[in-house]
This record gives C-alpha cells, structure tokens and sequence, in this order.
C-alpha cells in the first residue's frame, strides 16, 4: 500500500464515525498534492445536501483528532465539502449509485476524433463502461477504462 492509500485509508477510518454521527456519509477522501501543497480531503453527502454547517462541524471534529494522531509526515491542508453537483465517479459504490443516470466520460485518446461523450450509464465492469443514448443518439458505446481519464455526473441546467 502506498503511502497516499494509507493515509486515505487512515483518514477514512477516522472520518467514519464523525460523519455517522452528523447524518451523513463519506463519499470519498484523498490525499493530492497539487502544486507545492498537499491536501487531505474529505467529501462527505446526505440525501437532502450537505450544507456549511455540516461541512463545518465535521472539518472541526476531525482536525482535532487528526492534530492528535499527527500520522502524516507532510504539512497539508484539510478540506471537507460536498462533492458537488457533478460530482467525479471513481468507486464502484459510485458507479452503481449512478445507474441510469447521465454522465460524462473524459478520454485520454480519442475514439472516433472525439475525446468526450455524455450519455446514460448503463453497465460498467473492471475493464469498461457502457452509456447508451450516447450524445443524444440511440447509440450505445462501451469505453475501454484504461482510457477513461474521468467519468462524472452530467450537469443538466
């Protein structure tokens, strides 16, 4: 396990039962470096939205028990948020909350001169998503994963 997988599983475990108790649930953590900064996030939701509040009451939960613990060797910035409206599907558990519904898939190489596409998740496996309906058309297209570079909820305004 590398060292980014143990500290993610680390701050999961410790976000746990503070989102629990809050109502809420973990969607996802990370731990990125972006720039010259590291940063440890956590993305929690609720069925009715997370709000400031929650957002707020958990960052200070879990900064005082990460201060504690202090297992990570870097200096890093805590953030805590909802994963958004269009929000990136990375984990099974996210892939099947999305059946049936509109995402966009981002490519790292082109298929048919076209690097994204927007259509129905219908199936997905360790190898390949398929959509259908794809970009508005019957069509139902299966992407290779290994040439997925990011998959997420369509945003219908």
């Amino acid at each position: 396990m590398s060292k980014r997988e143990t500290y993610e599983a680390r701050f999961e475990a410790i976000l746990e039962p503070i989102v629990k108790e809050n109502g809420l649930s973990i969607y996802d953590v990370e731990y990125v470096k972006e720039g010259s900064d590291w940063y440890l996030r956590g993305y929690i939701e609720k069925e009715e939205g997370v709000n400031i509040k929650d957002c707020e009451v958990v960052s200070r939960a879990v900064s005082d028990i990460l201060d504690k613990e202090d297992f990570i060797e870097d200096a890093y910035i805590l953030e805590i948020s909802s994963p958004g409206l269009g929000r990136a599907l990375k984990k099974d558990k996210h892939f099947d909350k999305s059946i049936g519904e509109q995402v966009e898939i981002r490519l790292y190489k082109p298929v048919e001169k076209q690097k994204e596409f927007t259509g129905i998740l219908d199936s997905y496996d360790k190898d390949s998503i398929t959509l259908t309906n794809v970009d508005d058309t019957v069509n139902t297209m299966r992407f290779e994963r290994a040439n997925v570079a990011l998959v997420r909820l369509a945003l219908d305004f």
